[in-house]
């Protein structure tokens, strides 16, 4: 009899335990259950307005999908996670009112965005942030410039007939004159015609290509064309052709246009990417350059002016393979496999494998001393920018390196670079982080101050003044390269920019104000030709004013450079543990 009652206790037991322990905890659920659960609460809770007013409803349905994203950062539930992370901002901003849950929707928006750019959800992403910019954060250059990329990079995706109509709303309420033209243009891949504003050529008078040159890697190639004066242009993408042993081949042909003497005819290049670059005339009025592809998955055509040159930028993975693809629309399939799940070992490890797949790690950093050799730069009371910029570059990489970084320059001696090798050299480089270094310039002696740059479109006068400073062109060209700016914001890590910006930009003035009265000039954006196509977080430092009698004589001391490298290595460090205590979330 005691051992019925014994054994009958026993199994009471064990049933209990079974009881308090959900099917998912004894048996471990798969990362599909885990997004499904929480697909659910957030729909249930969307439709349940008295539950939906509790901002702590949302925030435990957020955390669900951070953590079903984590268990596989690039499997096939990642960036539906990430998606509905921002969905849960965008619904608590829309019930709270609080700028910071929109703004936090967009930084997650914007991650899906970087990092499954061909996903069937990211124009949904697209979408959503831009609509958040346009309605809640009154950005409506960027809301503009969101619409656009739907346009031009997602034409067969479902958000296409709502970017469209929305581009044409803006249109029609003035807010994006200036950019009117570029809406109509024919997305990328096509055969497209470039309109230039630029000072006419007399008739009958014929443009020079003068150099092809390029800087590659096994997944990264920028190919730049120089030209002695602005000429319309076509380019076309060509299919592989198996049977001809033809792979990829992307042509431009160049209007008007006769080919340089020194201009190879056939550059063979053995890199990842590129077979090779051929330039031929291809009739009496047109130049035709060739690009022959090992492997591609996109690529993009911009100019840049004074002198005019075309850059073309193309990418592949990191293995060297790739496929050019359209945007995969909703009814697409997914191009990758998901990973099988491997439980981390612990958070650390976990932080630092979602920092790599993010691209967010920091290990080495270029350093960018701006102008040098024919191009001084700024002067002013018997300062050249030139000297001043490479003087601190060498100091900033010192206390950089002392911090643990691995440090990379554009240049070390008094050598001139153009603009678009710079970034490029990073991007080979595979650098995870880069800083131009400058001094400002102004027509009023009295103007000084620190300021620090990010990629985007120029927000005010100043800041268009400064872009067009530094790109050598006029004031009047900047609206122009908003345009192109346009299309290269996709892939840029602006959010990321601007974070490093902010945090460099504060700490240096923090140090500097302990000895020095300084001017606040701000965090400011503006589009930047040295920064354009970085694949990393990217700012340009604008270290004083050498119009300014008093702070050209400050740049000219090394106490003042060191002191102002203090706080950037200070504003590194503290932006590198913001992304890692992000990732560890």
């Amino acid at each position: 009899m005691s051992t019925c009652i014994a054994n009958f206790v026993m199994a009471a037991c064990v049933a209990c335990l079974l009881v308090s322990v959900t099917p998912n905890e004894a048996f471990g659920s798969s990362i599909k259950d885990d997004f499904t659960i929480a697909w659910k609460q957030f729909h249930a809770l969307d439709k349940n307005p008295k539950r939906a007013k509790y901002r702590s409803n949302w925030i435990k349905i957020g955390k669900k999908f951070i953590r079903t994203f984590k268990r596989s950062p690039r499997g096939s539930y990642a960036p539906k996670s990430l998606y509905y992370v921002g969905r849960v901002y965008e619904e608590l901003g829309n019930r709270s009112g609080l700028r910071k849950d929109f703004q936090t929707a967009v930084d997650y928006y914007g991650r899906m965005i970087s990092t499954f750019p061909r996903h069937r959800w990211t124009d949904d992403c697209i979408y959503r942030r831009g609509e958040i910019q346009r309605r809640r954060l009154g950005n409506k250059d960027l809301a503009y410039s969101d619409f656009l990329t739907i346009v031009h990079k997602y034409p067969k995706a479902d958000m296409y007939k709502k970017a469209r109509a929305r581009l044409d709303s803006m249109d029609r309420s003035g807010v994006a004159k200036t950019r009117k033209k570029t809406r109509t243009s024919k997305p990328s891949g096509t055969i497209v015609s470039a309109k230039s504003s630029a000072r006419k050529k007399k008739p009958g008078s014929m443009t020079r290509l003068q150099a092809v040159r390029y800087t590659s890697s096994k997944s990264y190639t920028r190919v730049v064309l120089d030209m002695d004066e602005q000429t319309r242009y076509r380019y076309q993408l060509l299919n592989p052709n198996q049977s001809a042993n033809r792979p990829h081949r992307l042509y431009i042909d160049l209007e008007e246009t006769l080919i340089g003497r020194d201009v190879h005819k056939k550059i063979v290049i053995a890199d990842g990417i590129l077979r090779g670059i051929r330039s031929a005339q291809k009739d009496r009025r047109t130049t035709r350059v060739v690009l022959d592809f090992n492997s591609m998955q996109e690529y993009k055509i911009f100019p840049l002016e004074n002198p005019f040159r075309l850059v073309i930028d193309v990418q592949a993975n990191e293995n060297g393979k790739g496929t050019v693809t359209a945007s995969a629309t909703k009814g697409g399939r997914a191009k990758s496999k998901p990973e099988k799940y491997k439980p981390p070992k612990g958070s650390k490890k976990m932080a630092g494998e979602l920092l790599e797949q993010l691209g967010l790690t920091f290990r080495t950093i270029m350093i960018d001393p701006g102008h040098g050799g024919k191009d001084p730069g700024a002067h002013g009371h018997g300062v050249q920018e030139k000297d001043i910029n490479l003087k601190f570059a060498k100091i900033l990489a010192k206390k950089l390196k002392r911090a643990g970084f691995n440090v990379l320059y554009t240049r070390k001696t008094d050598k001139f670079i153009p603009l678009e090798e710079r970034t490029a050299m990073a991007n080979v480089n595979k650098a995870d982080m880069f800083i131009s270094v400058h001094c400002n310039a102004h027509k009023s002696s009295r103007i000084h101050g620190l300021e620090t740059y990010t990629l985007n479109l120029a927000r005010n006068r100043n800041a268009v003044r400064v872009a067009a400073r530094e790109n050598a062109v006029s004031p009047k060209r900047i609206s122009d390269l908003q345009v192109i700016l346009t299309d290269l914001m996709l892939n840029s890590k602006m959010k990321e920019s601007r974070d490093l910006a902010t945090d460099i930009h504060s700490n240096s003035l923090t140090r500097l104000r302990k000895r020095w009265s300084v001017r606040d000039q701000g965090v400011r954006e503006a589009p930047f030709y040295v920064l354009m196509g970085a694949k990393m977080p990217s700012v340009l430092v604008e270290l004083g004013y050498l119009t300014n009698r008093t702070e050209a004589s400050r740049l000219k001391s090394d106490k003042y450079l060191s002191t102002i490298a203090d706080g950037i290595v200070q504003g590194v460090l503290q932006y590198k543990k913001e992304i890692e205590r992000y990732a560890s979330i």
